[in-house]
């Protein structure tokens, strides 16, 4: 038994070698949200699944000090609202994108279902906002170049990235005496992944609309949380990339999204795939697939 119990803390020991930091991201108290017993939830259920998020935060993971090339990413695991899918839609893109010399940071934000939160459709992009002003804030620290700071999301992840692409000028926290709010939250540049992007109901994926804004949420609000619809020239370049055969988040979300960029002379990138799926992550021996995230990666490098 004591073997047993030694290899197991070995293991979490050198997993969580992995990331150097865990930062809270409202020290001094989350907004939006009461005090109650409820407690996060964290399950392995062949991926590292988290829900009902209380302390939201940001776990940093830095390149070798010789790689850095100042670029951060912000990453948005999917999980469509409910949960997230933090391992295979987070630190595993964060340790590739350190192969490349990029810092990484995974955003654990809070989830619209928790009972704790008072307006839930606000606290995602509330910890998203709080997230580029964190990574800027400390920019000196991380050896990071404030004007490349970007945002990586996945399926709702990727809603959530877009939402704050398109909605980072609104107050989402009000009389904040904060320095750190005070900083701009306009990633500078997107990338999203097989995300959602419409609330309509031809095209939207249902669950994370209605665990967003309700199933009952008004015009002005579907449309307000359609992020094609936001789209502004002052919208951050983007790339995109989905599969056809996407049953659970129609490829329509993306294009619209693309053409919206387009339409506003946004620079954007887009690869649409036959086969792959939704969710398919790295698309591990899914064929040419399997090869995007390099696309990605030369993306990234190449706009920087």
């Amino acid at each position: 038994m004591f073997l047993r119990l030694k290899f197991f803390f070995c293991v979490f020991v050198f997993l969580q070698g992995f990331s150097q930091e865990l930062v809270p991201l409202w020290p001094e108290g989350v907004p939006n949200q009461k005090q109650t017993k409820e407690k996060e939830r964290i399950t392995n259920r062949d991926i590292l699944w988290i829900e009902n998020v209380q302390e939201p935060s940001l776990e940093v993971y830095l390149p070798a000090k010789q790689n850095q090339n100042g670029i951060a990413v912000l990453i948005c695991p999917g999980g469509g609202y409910q949960g997230l899918a933090y391992d295979w839609e987070g630190t595993d893109f964060a340790k590739a994108l350190n192969s490349k010399g990029i810092t990484a940071f995974v955003l654990k934000y809070r989830l619209p279902n928790s009972p704790s939160l008072i307006d839930p459709k606000w606290a995602p992009l509330q910890d998203a906002q709080r997230a580029i002003r964190t990574i800027r804030a400390g920019a000196k620290k991380w050896s990071l170049l404030p004007e490349k700071v970007g945002v990586l999301g996945f399926s709702a992840g990727g809603h959530l990235a877009s939402t704050l692409g398109t909605h980072y000028k609104e107050m989402t926290v009000k009389n904040s005496d904060n320095p750190i709010d005070q900083l701009s939250a306009r990633p500078n540049f997107m990338a999203l992944i097989y995300p959602v992007i419409t609330f309509d109901k031809k095209h939207y994926h249902g669950g994370s609309k209605n665990n967003l804004i309700g199933k009952n949420a008004g015009n002005e609000l579907i449309d307000y949380f359609s992020n094609n619809l936001q789209v502004t020239a002052e919208t951050p370049p983007s790339f995109l990339l989905h599969a056809a055969d996407d049953q659970a988040v129609p490829i329509a979300n993306s294009l619209l999204f693309y053409h919206a960029l387009i339409e506003n002379k946004v620079p954007a990138e887009m690869h649409l795939y036959p086969k792959g799926g939704h969710g398919f992550a790295f698309a591990l021996g899914k064929g040419s697939l399997e090869g995007w995230a390099h696309l990605l990666f030369d993306w990234i490098l190449s706009f920087n």
